[in-house]
Order: C-alpha cells, then sequence, then structure tokens
C-alpha cells in the first residue's frame, strides 16, 4: 500500500462565478501555466479543456462541474470548474460541499451579478472561504474599487485588496509585495517583478490601507505597527491575511484580465498562500447510531466519503467522491450510510480525473477527491463510509424543479429506450424529474429552465440517438389557502360483507389557516376525544393525524402540492366499535379537507428574481416590456452605458423572454433568472 500523500500542500478549490464572467476562461490559463496543460483552450472557440462536453462546447457554457488537478510551486491544486447558469446550480451546491476554498470571478464592469450571489450563499451553506478574482480588468467601465464596493453591498463580504490591476500598462500591483508584475513572452508566461514606482504606489495608498486593517484585525503585532506608522514585513502580512481568510473574517481581492493572461500567476501564489489545505478546515459532524461523531481528516481512521456526483462515462456508471477519512484501494467493500434496507457494494476501481480523462490509481486518502466505478446503488449525497464503522455525513440537496415540458420519442418503438435513458440522466442529475400527467397520460419532463431541459433533448440524441417530440411549457405551481377556514365532518357508511354486516363510523372537527411563504404544512396541537373517558388505543389516535396529513396533500384548486397552512384537527367523536382507525382517519381527512375548502384555494406560481442587463437606448422599451409581463420592478442600476434592471416576475411570464430581449436589444441584451418563492401572480 502506497503511502499518503502530504496533505499540506493540497488544495481543493473550486472556480464559482455568474455567466460570462469568465470562470471557465480563468480555468484554462491556470492549467496552462501551471504546465498541466501545453495550450490554452479557448471558451469562445470550443476548445476549453474543461468543456468538454459536445453541448459545452456547442453553447459556450459550462454544463457540468469538471475536476482536474494541476501543480504549482511544490503544491497539488485540485480544481472543480463549476457552471455559471443558474439552470445547472446544482452542480455548485454539489461541489461546495466537497472544496476547501473557493475562486469566486467577477466581471470588472459589472461586479457582483445575481448567479454570484446565488453562489455566495452555497459557500456560505457550507463555510468555505473564498477569496474574488476580479477579471476583464481591459473592458471600458471595468473598476476594481467599484467591484469591490458590489462585494460590500450585495455579499456583505469583506474584500480586501491584494493585487491591483493596471490594464493600460499590461502590469499589475502587489500590495503585500509592494512590487509591480508584468507579463511577457507570447502567452504571458514570463512573470518580471520589480519595485513600485512611488507615484503608483501613492495612488493605491487607499488600498494598502484597507489591506493592513483587515491584517491588523486578527494580528495584534500587526494592529500595533500600523498605529505606530511602521510597515509590517510581507510574510506577517500573508499569515495574518491567511488567518482572517480561513476565520472568514476577510476574502482576499485579485484583479486581472485572464483573456489577456493578465494576473492569473499572482492568483494561483493566493490560491497557495491563503486558502486552506484539507487539515485546515474544521472537522465534519457524522451522524452514527450512538449519535454525532467528528470524522477528522484522518487517513488511518475508517473509511468515510461524500459522493457529489453520478456520470455516465463511456456507457458505463461513475461516481466523484470526496474522502474525509481513512483508505480505499480497488476491490474494498463499502457500506451506503442510511441506506433502507443498508446496501453494501464493493468497489471495482479507482481513478484520477482531469476534464474528460481517467487514470487508475490503487490509493485513494483522506482530502482526495477521486472518481470510482462498479457502484450501481450509490447516488449523489449518499455517504459510503466502512462496513465496520457506519457514519452518515451531510447530504446535498436538490432543488425541486419548476419547468416542464410533455415528451414522446417521434418512434413509438423507442418508449423503453426512452425510458431508460433519461432514468440514467436523472441519476446525473438530480434537478431532473420525469413525471406521469395523471388526467393526459403524458410523461412530463421537469428540470429548472428552458436551456436545461434543451440540454437535456440534445445529450438524448447525442449519447442515446433519440429524437424526442415535446410539447408546451408546463409550468410547476402549488397551492395555499386564501383566508381561514373550518368545518367538521361525519363518516358514517355500512359494508354488507359475506354473511356479516360492518359498520364503519367517527366524526371530526378541524380548522386551517394560511402560513408566510415558504413556511409549508404546520399540525398544530392533538385532538379531543369524545365522549369524554373513553379509552383510545394508540392505533386510533395515529389514524386521526394521519387522516389530515392525507387531506393536505394536495389542494382543492386542480389538486397541486399544498404549502404554508396549518393545520388543527382540534375534536374527533367516537362511536364505539364503530369507530375503527379506517373511519377515523377518513372523519379526520374530511374534515380538513372541508376546511380548506371553506379557506378558499389560491394557485401559487414560481416567482423568478430577475436581472435584465441592457445598453441605455433600449432600458425604456426593456421596462415597458417587463410592465407587461406585471414584473415588480425593484429598482435600475447604471454601469457605465448599460443598465441592470432588477424585479421579479411570474416564470410562466419569462418563457420565450430570451428571443423578445435580443431583439428589443438588437442582440445586446441577457437576462438571468433564480427561482425565489412560489407566491400568487
Amino acid at each position: 500500500m502506497a503511502k499518503a500523500p502530504d496533505l499540506s500542500n493540497v488544495r481543493n478549490i473550486g472556480i464559482a462565478a455568474h455567466i460570462d464572467a469568465g470562470k471557465t476562461t480563468l480555468t484554462e490559463r491556470l492549467l496552462f501555466f501551471t504546465g498541466a496543460s501545453h495550450r490554452i483552450g479557448e471558451v469562445h472557440n470550443g476548445e476549453a479543456h474543461m468543456d468538454y462536453m459536445a453541448e459545452e462546447q456547442a453553447h459556450g457554457i459550462t454544463i457540468t462541474a469538471a475536476v482536474t488537478k494541476c501543480p504549482w510551486k511544490g503544491h497539488l491544486i485540485q480544481v472543480i470548474d463549476t457552471p455559471g447558469h443558474v439552470d445547472f446550480t446544482i452542480e455548485v451546491e454539489r461541489s461546495m460541499r466537497v472544496l476547501d476554498g473557493a475562486v469566486v470571478v467577477l466581471d470588472g464592469v459589472r461586479g457582483v451579478e445575481p448567479q454570484t450571489e446565488t453562489v455566495w450563499r452555497q459557500r456560505s451553506k457550507f463555510g468555505v472561504p473564498a477569496m474574488f478574482f476580479i477579471n476583464k480588468m481591459d473592458r471600458p467601465g471595468a473598476d476594481f474599487g467599484r467591484a469591490m464596493d458590489t462585494i460590500r453591498q450585495r455579499l456583505k463580504a469583506e474584500p480586501v485588496p491584494v493585487v491591483v490591476p493596471l490594464p493600460s500598462e499590461g502590469a499589475v500591483i502587489h500590495l503585500i509585495e509592494k512590487t509591480r508584475i508584468r507579463f511577457l513572452g507570447e502567452s504571458g508566461e514570463q512573470v518580471v517583478s520589480e519595485p513600485c514606482d512611488e507615484d503608483t504606489w501613492a495612488s493605491l495608498a487607499e488600498h494598502r490601507e484597507g489591506l493592513l486593517l483587515a491584517c491588523a484585525e486578527v494580528d495584534p503585532k500587526i494592529e500595533e505597527q500600523v498605529m505606530m506608522e511602521e510597515e509590517p514585513s510581507a510574510e506577517a502580512l500573508w499569515a495574518a491575511l491567511r488567518k482572517a481568510t480561513l476565520l472568514g473574517k476577510a476574502n482576499p481581492c485579485f484583479g486581472g484580465t485572464a483573456l489577456k493572461n493578465l494576473g492569473v500567476q499572482p492568483l494561483l501564489d493566493g490560491v497557495v498562500a491563503l486558502l486552506p489545505a484539507p487539515l485546515d478546515r474544521p472537522a465534519s459532524i457524522g451522524t452514527t447510531a450512538k449519535g454525532e461523531e467528528l470524522v477528522e481528516m484522518d487517513p488511518a481512521g475508517p473509511f468515510a466519503a461524500v459522493a457529489f456526483k453520478v456520470q455516465l462515462w463511456e456507457g458505463r456508471r461513475h461516481v466523484f467522491a470526496r474522502v474525509y477519512r481513512g483508505h480505499l484501494s480497488p476491490g474494498d467493500e463499502v457500506l451506503i450510510a442510511g441506506s433502507e434496507p443498508l446496501k453494501k457494494e464493493r468497489v471495482a476501481r479507482i481513478f484520477d480525473v482531469d476534464a474528460a480523462k481517467k487514470t487508475r490509481i490503487e490509493d485513494a486518502w483522506a482530502g482526495e477527491i477521486i472518481l470510482m466505478a462498479g457502484l450501481r446503488h450509490v447516488t449523489t449525497g449518499d455517504t459510503i463510509c466502512a462496513p465496520a464503522h457506519p457514519v452518515m455525513l451531510t447530504r446535498i440537496e436538490a432543488r425541486d424543479p419548476v419547468l416542464g415540458l410533455a415528451i414522446e420519442p417521434m418512434a413509438s418503438k423507442d418508449e423503453e429506450k426512452l425510458l431508460d435513458a433519461l432514468g440514467k440522466i436523472q441519476e446525473e442529475d438530480p434537478t431532473l424529474k420525469l413525471q406521469e400527467d395523471k388526467e393526459t397520460g403524458q410523461r412530463v419532463l421537469r428540470g429548472m429552465g428552458e436551456l436545461h431541459l434543451q440540454i437535456t433533448f440534445e445529450r438524448l440524441k447525442r449519447e442515446f440517438g433519440l429524437e424526442v417530440r415535446v410539447g408546451r411549457p408546463d409550468v410547476v405551481v402549488r397551492e395555499t389557502i386564501a383566508g381561514p377556514g373550518s368545518a367538521e365532518a361525519l363518516f358514517h357508511r355500512v359494508i354488507e360483507a359475506d354473511t356479516k354486516t360492518i359498520e364503519l363510523k367517527a366524526a371530526a372537527k378541524a380548522s386551517v389557516r394560511p402560513l408566510n411563504r415558504g413556511d409549508g404544512i404546520k399540525f398544530v396541537g392533538k385532538p379531543s376525544f369524545k365522549p369524554d373517558g373513553v379509552p383510545v388505543t394508540p392505533a386510533v389516535a395515529d389514524a386521526a393525524m394521519l387522516g389530515a396529513k392525507d387531506a393536505t396533500i394536495a389542494g382543492v384548486v386542480d389538486g397541486s402540492p399544498l404549502q404554508d397552512v396549518e393545520v388543527t384537527l382540534y375534536e374527533v367523536e367516537l362511536f364505539g366499535p364503530a369507530s375503527s382507525p379506517q373511519a377515523v382517519r377518513v372523519a379526520a381527512a374530511e374534515a380538513v379537507r372541508k376546511s380548506l375548502q371553506a379557506a378558499g384555494g389560491l394557485v401559487l406560481r414560481p416567482i423568478m428574481a430577475v436581472e435584465v442587463v441592457t445598453p441605455d437606448d433600449t432600458l425604456g422599451a426593456v421596462l415597458g416590456d417587463l410592465q407587461s409581463r406585471h414584473a415588480l420592478i425593484h429598482g435600475t442600476t447604471s454601469m457605465g452605458d448599460v443598465s441592470s434592471v432588477q424585479c421579479d416576475c411570474a416564470l410562466d411570464r419569462l418563457l420565450g423572454y430570451t428571443t423578445v430581449l435580443r431583439s428589443m436589444t438588437k442582440g445586446r441584451g441577457q437576462f438571468t433568472m433564480e427561482f425565489a418563492r412560489y407566491d400568487v401572480a
């Protein structure tokens, strides 16, 4: 068995951003300058190393999170390049679950954008330390300081300048090293550092002061030096800023232009110096039959890992996992924690991954991200562990889809083939769901948006040779109630069965009231049973509450899932032997259902948080169109010669909006939307 790697020299990081901020372009430069790739693949040419899927190359966007490794100055950086489009946000969510650090890429003109906020919430959920790369600083209107202001305002984070770009000079200023760095050679591979001239240094005094104050927050010695107007050493500043970053008190900011190869090498230095090694992260909290257990990043402990992605590779099922403890070899048996009944599987092979390439390895250790073959039952979010030491780590939650399309194969003979193909794709992507419409009998494929479903149909054609026929978009809706309501119900039935007569009889009283959006369904209190003093069996008591829950599965308008309702089943009347658990359950369900009808139903549509970016000369037309769609405008922000409009709008009124916006703005406008809530619209 091989020796466990030195985790102090490992960095597991993710690159995340709003769509078109330049995240994949940056990743390509990271690979090139570290020597992991011998050429720079450009996104606009469909040649990006990390965008290896045909659909990614055709659309020029990242769809699936890709994993690779690159060496830098004695360290191994394992990189996950994540999608920027909100339709594929599950890829970011599950990547953040297994990362130790993140680099968030911003557009130097626009700063923080809607998907940046989503990425930031996902990062915050798992407490992942992060730094920023403010990209595209060569564009007209780019402003390093303003981009940092948007970080403070929209993310409520504390940006700390480290590398300030001077794109007009093809250089950056390093505020810790106090140097001017130029990038020479055909691809900027030659890094030349020289002392910064006094005039330029004086113009950056405010940024330097921001850096010193952030370091002083966590280092009393630096605080004293700042007060005495003394200069701390570069080593002390690096150490203090690293401490502040790991504590979440600071987010270092590096600037540059990835496409022009400006500022990438200093960012790599920052990743190594400031982001955590696996051992720097707090121990994970696992759950066992005996309670909670700390899962330390220990190569000698019992094996534990989280499966964060399932992917078909060359037609075979593979599982990506992050190892949190112990060691794994091909042929080892693992337990799927929490599975019912408990399942054990044997790992056939283990691989190192570089985007679309995999290399077999014989050992996997705590701290590593690996690919495994041979696991037929493991799904996204599962904990796999040593059979002798079961433990469950935090799962990855998938969002519910909001848009559906009726789908059927072009040829009826392909029905089974289509179901099999969709089953495999759903294993990879938990945000895709195939359901059958009970009224029409049609199969409806539901996803996170129009692009999400379009990509799925393209994959069906390319990977499985299946052409499909699709219907009109079907927006997923929910129901709630308009106000309070109460009712009572009597269930009485006599059943003649063979030679005997069975009587079922029970009565119930219930009330309902609406809750705030997002509060779900709540059941309050327990019912009293009449007449007083009659003994109530546990089966009858349980049946009463089960009946109340039965009635809240669907609403009263069109049977959509119900939400945001408080239910009180406050009285159940029994009639001796006739009040069996079945009779009580039916009576309770009927009382709650009648209460919902008395309250009145409301249909809730998915409301999307929308940001539209448009040239100033078409702003009026865009605002007018949004108002015609009953959008609630929250405000507009000017960004040079373009404006950003923030609003909320029902999803069904945004279908096909991409085409309309391009027409209104002559192809220059773009918009993003993210599910916000279900509400009346």
